[in-house]
């Protein structure tokens, strides 16, 4: 007797189907960015990261890894927020750099003519012990040398302490007047808040308007930088990724606050904004003001610099005779420009690749090789995405 014929089980030759033709498809899909992240969350190098890159017109890669909050399991996201520290720099001095197109201000213009607190202010000529000796500086500091760190400035003055955000713009800067320049201005590299901040000082005295104020006005609203702040509020708080550092052994992570900030960080009674290094932001956020940069100084069909305002932030400023590559608020180097901030945080834009990549870690340190990270995320969004 003969059996009857049965009928083909078609799952099983959709399966069988899909693993005969997925193995080579597979072979030809590039590898994620968080792919090749992943290892150095294992291996307990990373907490966690957003890796985003961008081209002139969209977001064209966004992947998360590992943790925001190790201890409480909660997982890296698109949307979280990072104290972005020195990176505020390049964008401070975009700000100013809007002032100088409305030809309110020149960069090659003394301070003193905005801030008369710096009249008379002197340089060191030498020290012998604890005696300081002073003279007056070959010119006066101009906007031009305080935005690219050749003033002569100190870092910060000796009353920001403990932290850099406890003071009035106005307080921070008046106390930079009365500190004497460590160097003869435009001849020594020194990288300075308080030349930053003093800038950020001089567009309010122009525009009559809060620092804050203005870089809500004329680049956070009109960008759509929306969780760009200096006071985080309950919300974004809610998305702050923590910090960590290398244990005492250096062979783990722990948590550790942000020490040059005030807490809470959404007192705006007690915490002043701070031009130089205090912004909060986003992966997405940052990537708006890079894309910015990478289109020439305009976005979705605004222009918010110049064409020759943007020369000039992303230039090099300091003179040949030091080692130091830096533009207006912005390190450059031969084929891109950009900048860090303290807590690992990197923002980079390769304009001969056509592409911005934008870095977000919080991490005072890393064990083992974990600080070899960004460069493994940047090598694979060049390669991937780069012209």
């Amino acid at each position: 007797m003969k059996h009857p014929m049965k009928r083909p089980n078609l799952f099983f030759i959709a399966l069988v189907a899909s693993l005969l033709f997925a193995a080579p498809l597979a072979a030809d899909t590039p590898t994620s960015s968080a792919v090749l992240l992943k290892p150095f969350v294992d291996k307990h190098e990373l907490a966690g990261a957003v890796a985003l890159v961008a081209d002139k017109r969209k977001v064209v890669s966004v992947e998360t890894v590992g943790f925001a909050d190790i201890e409480a399991g909660k997982p890296m996201k698109a949307d979280s927020l990072f104290w972005i520290a020195s990176q505020s720099k390049g964008i401070t001095a975009a700000a100013v750099m809007i002032v100088v197109d409305a030809g309110e201000i020149a960069l090659d213009d003394p301070v003193e003519n905005y801030l008369p607190e710096f009249r008379g202010q002197m340089v060191i000529a030498g020290k012998d012990g604890d005696k300081v000796t002073l003279k007056k500086p070959s010119h006066p500091i101009t906007i031009r040398e305080v935005l690219s760190h050749v003033s002569g400035l100190p870092f910060r003055s000796d009353i920001e302490q403990p932290t850099l955000d406890a003071l009035p713009l106005v307080d921070a800067v008046k106390s930079y007047a009365k500190t004497p320049l460590q160097t003869e201005p435009g001849t020594y590299y020194q990288y300075s808040n308080a030349g930053i901040n003093t800038a950020a000082r001089i567009i309010e005295v122009v525009t009559g308007k809060k620092y804050e104020d203005f870089m809500d006005e004329r680049l956070f609203n009109p960008l759509g930088m929306k969780d760009t702040t200096f006071w985080p509020n309950e919300e974004q708080i809610s998305r702050l990724a923590k910090s960590y550092r290398p244990n005492a052994t250096k062979d783990d992570l722990v948590e550790f606050p942000f020490g040059q900030l005030l807490y809470p960080l959404n007192d705006r009674s007690k915490r002043f904004p701070m031009p130089a290094g205090g912004l909060f932001s986003t992966a997405q956020d940052t990537a708006l003001f890079c894309q910015m940069l990478l289109n020439g100084g305009e976005l979705n069909g605004k222009r918010y610099v110049s064409e020759a305002a943007f020369k000039e932030l992303t230039t090099r400023q300091t003179p040949k005779s030091i080692p130091n590559s830096y533009g207006l608020g912005l390190a450059v180097g031969s084929d891109w420009f950009g900048h860090g901030g303290a807590h690992a945080t990197n923002m980079e834009i390769r304009p001969s690749k056509g592409i911005v990549m934008i870095w977000m870690v919080q991490h005072g340190g890393f064990p083992g090789e974990g600080e070899k990270a960004q460069g493994v995320f940047k090598n694979w969004a060049m390669e991937r995405f780069g012209k």
